[in-house]
């Protein structure tokens, strides 16, 4: 079973919150969005300490993530209309959109295709409409933006006819990944309909079919009884026909992958031939730890997945209240690191996801004032800065990409590529 907030404020669970906790859910679900399952409730969250609890703060908003302006502002609303426009309000400010995402989407001629995402040269994103929700939602989430009610541009589409004409003209790309929301969240039906699309001759390009997903940790039910079988026997299909399949799964917390359920649901995916590449974002007071990251490697390692990314947590949403400096998170990814295997150091990190690329922070040089940050692009929008190192200002507080003070040349070039960027209205990769 799911629960939105209004199920959940009737349920036996809700008893387990005081009346204070209760009201600040009612406020502060009016911005953010909530969903969680009965699998996260009964197994994964520790009542009794729930406020140090990772998986409590993971998936129940807290007060301090909306700043004291806007909670007076929501407190002080006299009526729903005035209500209603606070809550537009706040939530525009909170960057629903970062990175530029809007820009990524592609056209064919004048055909706006708002359903996908085309920001590396490689790989190509979609976003099925049938998946645009997920089983629980995470407080940090940096796609909030396509769970509330809100006019701003919802990435979604169900155009299967999208996606073939769009990868037919494109070549280059190799790499299709399916996202949300949770692409898991859809029944087999529908999933497989899409993932048909790219078994079709003409996409013989496309050699990699990535599905990010959090199921593994919110609902690893997805990967188990016969709706599992069968999707298991897609994939398996889908691998003999020459894709590789790959489950990016999202795991927050080692404490997500202790279940008798996800180490199930983990073997049959392995065993259908699919990889299980893991990563998530470095958030405060959940995982700001390199005991937990060093401990969550290992325990992946150990049930056959690969550890990929350490993200740094976007510029969207209650970042305030999330966020770790990028100095600490360095040093919290090279301890962790530095005490695991040479199995678990398929890791990067921390890579932030920014508007010209991902951007991993390589190291700390200098003392002083010549103390800077080393930086390079995994991936960019554009190619020729890949894998290039470059130096920005050492700043014990930033936390994101923009705060730093970047050297001059590869300012230059990233404001030329920003200026690129405006000059078309979609993005780089549209076709005439």
């Amino acid at each position: 079973m799911f629960y939105s907030v209004s199920r959940f404020l009737k349920s036996d669970y809700a008893r387990r919150l005081s009346s204070k906790e209760i009201e600040d859910l009612k406020i502060l679900t009016k911005v953010f969005p909530f969903k969680v399952s009965d699998y996260v409730l009964d197994e994964l969250i520790d009542w009794d300490n729930r406020h140090e609890d990772p998986i409590f703060r993971l998936v129940f908003p807290q007060r301090e993530m909306l700043l004291p302006e806007h909670w007076r502002m929501l407190k002080n609303a006299h009526g729903f209309e005035e209500e209603k426009a606070a809550v537009k309000l706040i939530q525009r400010s909170l960057n629903p959109h970062p990175a530029g995402q809007t820009h990524n989407i592609p056209r064919i001629g004048d055909r706006l295709l708002g359903g996908l995402q085309h920001k590396y040269q490689e790989t190509v994103l979609i976003f099925p409409a049938q998946g645009q929700t997920c089983h629980s939602y995470c407080t940090y989430c940096f796609r909030w933006a396509q769970f509330v009610n809100s006019d701003e541009h919802k990435f979604k589409t169900k155009e299967h006819r999208d996606l073939f004409d769009y990868l037919s003209l494109h070549k280059e790309v190799t790499d299709v990944l399916f996202t949300g929301g949770d692409p898991m969240w859809m029944k087999n039906e529908a999933l497989i309909d899409y993932l048909n699309v790219i078994l079709q001759p003409e996409l013989n390009h496309i050699r990699n079919v990535r599905i990010g997903t959090k199921a593994l940790s919110y609902y690893p039910q997805r990967f188990l009884g016969e709706e599992g079988e069968a999707l298991l026997k897609f994939f398996e299909k889908m691998i003999d026909h020459g894709k590789n399949v790959s489950v990016m799964a999202h795991f927050s917390h080692y404490k997500e992958l202790r279940t008798d359920k996800v180490r199930r649901a983990v073997r049959n995916l392995r065993k259908a031939g699919v990889t299980i590449r893991t990563q998530a974002p470095l958030i405060r007071g959940i995982n700001d730890s390199s005991d937990v990251w060093q401990t969550m490697w290992v325990e992946q390692v150990n049930m056959g997945m690969i550890p990929y990314y350490m993200f740094v947590e976007r510029d969207t949403g209650a970042q305030h209240y999330f966020s770790v400096p990028l100095a600490r998170a360095y040093d919290i990814f090279t301890d962790a690191y530095n005490r695991v295997s040479g199995l678990a150091k398929t890791v990067r990190g921390p890579s932030m996801s920014a508007w010209p690329g991902k951007i991993l922070i390589s190291g700390i040089v200098g003392t002083g004032e010549s103390k800077k940050f080393v930086l390079k692009f995994i991936q960019s929008r554009d190619p020729e800065l890949i894998n290039i190192p470059f130096y920005a200002k050492f700043d014990p507080e930033a936390i994101w990409f923009d705060d730093l003070e970047i050297e001059p040349e590869m300012q230059e070039a990233l404001d030329e590529m920003e200026e690129n960027l405006h000059k078309l209205p979609s993005n780089v990769h549209e076709v005439a």
